[in-house]
């Protein structure tokens, strides 16, 4: 697994990760989300063995990453950039990798470039800016490593191709049991990719989730109540944990927290006429949370 314990990261008077716990295990789809200046590229940097921290551990199967190559050989980082590439062919890009990762696969690598068909004879340089993030996310996948980070790894891609891209690393998944970790802003990108998600904020952690049992366990009301007479309040329902609690007219818009059944009987004693359930976007979700624990949600903007 991937794990930072206590991790402390500073750029001069900058605390961009402040004492982080975090656990990845192997397999997972891993999403980091977060405004920019939170932390995901940070973590990122850290799990692949550039940065050291200033404090805690950063580990990758319970072995320090840091000036580790052996560790370093468990983990593929796909920066935002792509310049430190600029002069290569895809050629030497792969032959240039092969000296690093002993598990490199030029059968892999063929397969995945006669999907894309790059041109192989021309510099990296004269790609168009989804183009190089496609011949390094297939170097990538080449090297085999266990562990696949990527930053905002779909930035440029047009969306035929990015279909392709996100079956090749779904692929190497279900293959080789792989675990990505894909930092973004873009939630529809983390909704499509990972069963698992954190949420940075000013360098904390604000919480991990699994996707899944996320979207059961909030839910949006617009419900309507017998007496037309009473202002109704939060407090009105103590057996419900309320996010968001709102009246437009006559309907309450209650974002709560609970199985369905079990908001419903919280509802019951104050007799709702209507109280329909309606489906929330994982962006939503991730807001309404962010309120209730006290955060602003503007952290997506």
């Amino acid at each position: 697994m991937m794990q930072l314990q206590q991790t402390v990261k500073q750029f001069g008077d900058f605390k961009a990760l402040d004492c982080v716990d975090l656990e990845i295990r192997e397999g997972t789809a891993f999403g980091l989300l977060g405004s920019n200046g939170a932390g995901k590229s940070t973590i990122l940097r850290l799990f692949s063995g550039i940065y050291s921290p200033e404090g805690g551990k950063v580990l990758i199967d319970g072995e320090n990453v840091y000036d580790n190559v052996a560790a370093k050989q468990k983990v593929f980082f796909i920066n935002d950039e792509t310049i430190q590439f600029a002069g290569f062919t895809l050629d030497q890009l792969k032959k240039f990798y092969m000296q690093f990762y002993p598990n490199f696969s030029d059968a892999i690598f063929e397969r995945l470039e006669s999907m894309i068909q790059l041109p192989r004879n021309r510099r990296i340089s004269t790609y168009s800016k989804g183009m190089k993030r496609q011949a390094i996310i297939i170097t990538a996948i080449a090297c085999c490593t266990p562990y696949l980070l990527l930053d905002e790894a779909f930035d440029g891609i047009d969306p035929t191709m990015r279909i392709i891209v996100k079956r090749m690393l779904v692929d190497a998944m279900c293959e080789r049991n792989l675990t990505v970790v894909i930092s973004s802003h873009n939630l529809k990108e983390i909704n499509e990719m990972c069963d698992t998600a954190a949420l940075l904020h000013k360098g904390k952690i604000i919480f991990n989730r699994q996707l899944d049992s996320l979207k059961g366990a909030v839910h949006k009301v617009q419900a309507v109540f017998a007496d037309k007479e009473r202002e109704f309040t939060a407090a009105d329902f103590p057996g419900l944990e309320i996010l968001h609690f709102e009246k437009t007219q006559s309907i309450y818009h209650i974002i709560a927290k609970g199985e369905e059944d079990t908001i419903r009987a919280a509802l019951a004693p104050q007799n709702p006429v209507v109280a329909d359930m309606v489906p929330l976007t994982l962006e939503e979700i991730f807001i309404y949370e962010l309120e209730g624990l006290g955060y602003d949600s503007n952290v997506f903007a």
